[in-house]
């Protein structure tokens, strides 16, 4: 059977140090691929070589490689490098680091970035740390495992907590890796952490569970997914959580209610239903915009209980934990000294008032998302989120921002 070679020239940028260039780097502009004009061959275009990045293989199908995979360039083995994500791995070999600029889209009227910009940031480093592993197949994080089994990645419950929102243009690292999470799931968690001081703006933990992309059903783990990512297991987590705190079920006597939210095209993820960033702007745009404009979110969690596709109409509902405000409080910050209790008491006492003296207690709401039906609402997701007063421009020009 004959075959073939060719050049494909491939325009991959290198940094040089000084004004001689590292022959391996120049290399990368072109890749020879040999294959046969019939049958679908898969190449290995580049030995790994430390601080070079692996590029992807190629399948050549009738003498020609679709301009997708050119595209995508998917890696097929490991990488430790990234130069196009300023993305490179750690912890041994099977973390992943990823520094990033807060971009003037991802802020908001504060110049902080939203909650919306960071869950984004910690899908998209979630999905490049599976880049680099080599594992990835053509789905939406999907190994090829999982391709073969038709199963799909979803999230069952997510926890983030925000010390301190990025501003716009710092540079910020994000640290993401994964662990066990019983027999048939897994924990991926998340470090937000500013480049200039190492201070943690945020951290995240996230459980996942398979889905068989045909039924829609959840799937067990099958022994040969479980042999692709258990090396990548690992036992740390961002947020100690012995036992995750359960969230109530609202019901149409919520204090606050969005009906007839209707998900849009642009909603929907590769999965084809409705991305998890979209709940939570459903979520927070329940609350009353005077409240959001005196406080900023510290935290969230959020426990999803099925799927929502385009035709879903959804409703949004939202409840003050009023007897949880100085419970909650209190009983949160573990890490409240009795000092700052007694502080808080006097505060009261002195003739400062309760709400006065809250303004550093955290204020919280429950909320639900659920399909609105004639006969039958279904919960989509249950969620739990925690707030702060919002810092006077004063205290943020004292703040040590990085530059």
């Amino acid at each position: 059977m004959a075959t073939f070679s060719y050049t494909i020239p491939l325009p991959i940028r290198c940094s040089t140090t000084g004004n001689k260039q590292d022959p391996k780097k120049q290399n990368l502009n072109k890749i020879k691929i040999t294959g046969t004009p019939t049958r679908s061959v898969k190449v290995d275009t580049l030995s790994q070589t430390a601080g070079v990045a692996k590029t992807s293989a190629a399948s050549v199908e009738n003498g020609h490689i679709s301009k997708e995979q050119i595209r995508q360039n998917i890696p097929t083995k490991k990488q430790f490098v990234d130069y196009h994500r300023q993305g490179l791995i750690v912890e041994g070999g099977v973390g992943y680091r990823q520094t990033v600029v807060i971009r003037s889209y991802e802020v908001g009227a504060d110049k902080t970035a939203t909650l919306e910009s960071i869950l984004n940031l910690l899908q998209e480093t979630a999905l490049n740390h599976v880049w680099m592993s080599g594992l990835l197949s053509n789905g939406f994080g999907a190994t090829h495992g999982m391709m073969k089994n038709n199963l799909i990645w979803v999230v069952s419950r997510m926890q983030v907590l925000v010390d301190q929102y990025p501003i716009w243009g710092e540079i910020v690292e994000i640290e993401t890796w994964v662990g066990a999470s019983g027999k048939n799931g897994m924990r991926r968690d998340w470090l937000i952490r500013s480049q200039a001081t190492g201070h943690v703006f945020a951290r995240a933990t996230s459980t996942w569970v398979m889905m068989n992309e045909k039924t829609r059903r959840l799937s067990k783990m099958p022994e040969e997914v479980r042999a692709e990512i258990s090396p990548w297991f690992i036992e740390k987590q961002a947020i100690q959580e012995d036992v995750p705190e359960k969230i109530s079920k609202l019901d149409s006597n919520a204090k606050y209610v969005n009906s007839n939210l209707k998900p849009k095209r642009s909603d929907l993820d590769m999965n084809q239903h409705v991305n998890n960033v979209k709940y939570v702007r459903w979520m927070l745009e329940t609350i009353p915009d005077q409240f959001l404009e005196s406080h900023q979110l510290s935290g969230i969690i959020l426990e999803y209980r099925r799927e929502c596709g385009s035709s879903n109409i959804v409703q949004s509902l939202c409840e003050p934990d009023e007897d949880g405000i100085l419970n909650s409080g209190l009983k949160q910050n573990n890490d409240m000294s009795p000092l700052n209790r007694f502080s808080l008491a006097s505060e009261i006492m002195e003739g400062n008032g309760l709400l006065g003296s809250l303004d550093r207690v955290p204020l919280r709401y429950t909320h639900l998302l659920q399909t609105q039906g004639d006969t039958q609402n279904e919960e989509i997701v249950r969620g739990k989120t925690t707030w702060k007063k919002r810092q006077s421009n004063i205290e943020l020009s004292n703040m040590p921002f990085s530059i």
